[in-house]
């Protein structure tokens, strides 16, 4: 039986630009962290391979911390280490995969022609290519395993099930006709796991989440290879997440967010999106009060206006035929909800403008 530990999508040294200064120093470390977890995990398990499929690093803009603890961390797992660099990490003579001491276990594959290392313990083939610029096309196609009974595994980044991307897409029809046992994907921040004729593809998604397009933990996969059984099963790798919660609210705001709330928020990043009808929420305010709460907090108004917004529609005025104007569009059948609430946030900016108010938070 082979085991594997496959991961991807690290993204080491991401700007967290969303962040305080203070807190993305935090965040670049926690990545760091997730190193050792995956080499951990991947003793505790008794994996043979680590494979690392690409966008390791998120730019080539690297600390020298973060290379230190990745050689540091790689040099001391018992498996045997494979990476593919990705399209935002991609090998050059300059490239940290050039220029680090990589420890003794650790191979990397620096051409975008494929190519084989052929293993005794365990024996396996590990196949793999590399981006070399940030745009590559067509590394998998018309490409054959050997014709033998040893495990065969492929390591690469790329666009799965699409024909048309500037990021290595990668067919179907190819990796059906690959003749692999596994094929180790990155590049989508999605985890998914399927069969296409005899090859299992996997997806682990993003290691660790570093925005709300990615939501929940980020993720390894365990792989045993048995035969032509190949099992997958999803590793948690622990963490600080993002969450994405959306709150009805009424005439008091800052209750029914609190009501809504699960019972510790303080680790995670949240953004809380506001609907419901009420009156215009002082989100300054609101964010002033919970954002203690959270290690971080994004405060969204998508909440619709009482009925007496409109209350001077029919006032003989430029504020009534202002009002007028917006609730013909509010009204027309074909607005959407999201079409009213852009309205809505239209009339009370023109109000508040008129009437010589503070302007709202939209």
């Amino acid at each position: 039986m082979i085991r594997i530990l496959h991961a991807a999508d690290l993204h080491l040294d991401s700007p967290f630009a969303a962040l305080s200064p203070e807190l993305a120093i935090q965040r670049r470390q926690e990545q760091r962290d997730i190193i050792w977890r995956l080499t951990t995990e991947c003793d505790s398990r008794g994996c043979d391979l680590l494979l690392l499929a690409g966008d390791l690093f998120d730019s080539e803009h690297v600390f020298r911390e973060t290379a230190e603890q990745l050689c540091e961390a790689l040099g001391t797992v018992r498996a045997r280490v494979f990476i593919a660099p990705g399209n935002h990490d991609p090998f050059s003579p300059a490239s940290l995969y050039a220029t680090l001491p990589w420890p003794e276990n650790v191979h990397i594959f620096r051409s975008r022609a494929i190519e084989a290392v052929h293993l005794e313990n365990p024996a396996v083939h590990v196949y793999g290519a590399a981006f070399t610029e940030p745009r590559e096309t067509g590394l998998l196609e018309n490409f054959l395993a050997d014709a033998d009974e040893l495990p065969k595994i492929m390591v690469m980044h790329g666009a799965f099930g699409v024909s048309d991307s500037v990021y290595n897409p990668i067919r179907e029809e190819a990796v059906a006709a690959s003749g692999l046992d596994y094929l180790a994907l990155g590049h989508a921040h999605k985890m998914e796991a399927r069969t296409l004729g005899k090859t299992t593809v996997g997806n682990p998604g993003f290691a660790m989440s570093r925005g709300f397009d990615e939501l929940g933990p980020g993720c390894a996969l365990y792989v045993e290879l048995d035969g032509d059984d190949c099992r997958v099963e999803a590793v948690n790798l622990g963490g600080r997440v993002y969450q994405s919660m959306e709150i009805s609210v009424g005439a008091d705001p800052l209750a029914d967010i609190m009501e809504s709330l699960p019972e510790e928020t303080s680790e995670d990043i949240y953004r809380i999106t506001l609907v419901g009808t009420c009156p215009a929420p002082d989100m300054a305010g609101l964010y002033a009060e919970l954002s203690p709460h959270f290690y971080g907090l994004e405060l969204i108004d998508k909440t619709l206006p009482p009925l007496d917004l409109w209350k001077d529609l029919e006032e003989d005025s430029l504020k009534g035929e202002f009002l007028r104007q917006l609730k013909s569009c509010y009204d027309a059948e074909d607005a959407g909800e999201d079409d009213r609430r852009l309205v809505a946030r239209a009339a009370r900016l023109g109000l508040a403008l008129m009437e010589g108010r503070e302007v709202p938070e939209l």
